[in-house]
């Protein structure tokens, strides 16, 4: 018997000032059996950072043709791909060229620093590549945040992260290592 994937709910009020965009947002996330609570963190952290009305979550880890997250105009083209991970270049270019802005967020440290150094530079030539870098302390207390019904508040100022709810506070910086 396959195992299903266990479902998170979170309630996000986001106040990004860098953007002036204020939202609240019911969301529903699908954690696969194969995925670690980090990384499901790490997946709402992007959506947040990201934060709009159209921004979804796809079918992840079970569709290898998707996004983590997409954002799609009314012409069902693709204005933002979310990836997380370490792809390799054929994923990349595939997102940069169905997509109007890719970004990427990458994380472990040790795996993400040697993958970087071996890719930094076919990766440089995508100029609508974003790629942003979580260090394993910063992730370590994101995942802290997961619960399976989350009300968290998050602020967001100078690329800045200040993440709460009613016991954890945290206030995370992405490393960029690439943006366009």
């Amino acid at each position: 018997m396959a195992l299903k994937a266990t479902i998170y709910k979170a309630l996000v009020n986001v106040a990004d000032l860098d953007r002036n965009k204020f939202m609240d947002s019911n969301l529903t996330l699908a954690r696969h059996p194969s995925e670690t609570q980090e990384r499901m963190m790490l997946r709402l952290l992007a959506w947040i950072k990201y934060a709009d009305e159209r921004l979804v979550f796809s079918r992840g880890l079970s569709a290898e043709e998707e996004p983590e997250i997409w954002l799609r105009n009314d012409h069902m083209s693709i204005d933002l791909w979310i990836e997380l991970g370490l792809p390799d270049e054929r994923r990349v270019k595939k997102a940069c060229s169905q997509s109007a802005e890719v970004a990427l967020f990458t994380y472990n440290s040790r795996a993400a620093e040697i993958w970087w150094q071996q890719n930094q530079n076919k990766l440089s030539q995508f100029k609508n590549l974003s790629i942003w870098y979580l260090d394993d302390e910063q992730l370590a207390q994101l995942s802290a945040f997961g619960t399976r019904s989350m009300n968290l508040q998050a602020t967001i100022q100078d690329g800045a992260i200040w993440l709460s709810d009613a016991e954890n506070n945290v206030e995370i910086h992405f490393t960029p290592w690439l943006r366009h």
